[in-house]
């Protein structure tokens, strides 16, 4: 059963911008927070960041730079992925997922749950 969905992918140009989506359907209270990775063909997952439903606390992969912000409406289930300067080292399949406990990093050994992700292609 489907529970978390992203969207707003796409085929865009360097310096372009994509705000990307994930409902997360299944969403209880006691869950603490969604995490967003991202992965190309060829090369290993990587830890995009992620956001606490409670305050809304976010944390970022070192490679970020400042380039993304991720949001979140807690009324709707939503977080959002704004990916801003993208460049083709960005492209890849960025996929959300839901934490089994209070921990949001790295380590794809602390998510339950995983989206099918949403392409990113950035080429000119």
């Amino acid at each position: 059963q489907v529970q978390l969905v992203e969207s707003g992918g796409g085929s865009v140009q360097p310096g372009d911008s994509l705000r990307l989506s994930c409902v997360d359907s299944g969403r209880s209270s006691s869950d603490y927070g969604m995490a967003w990775f991202r992965q190309a063909p060829g090369k290993e997952r990587e830890f995009v960041g992620g956001i606490t439903w409670r305050k809304g606390a976010t944390t970022y992969g070192s490679f970020v730079r400042g380039r993304f912000t991720i949001s979140r409406d807690n009324a709707t289930n939503t977080v959002y992925l704004e990916l801003v300067s993208l460049k083709p080292d960005d492209t890849a399949v960025y996929s959300c997922a839901r934490p089994r406990g209070g921990f949001i990093g790295a380590d794809i050994n602390a998510y339950g749950q995983w989206g099918r992700g949403t392409q990113v292609t950035v080429s000119s």
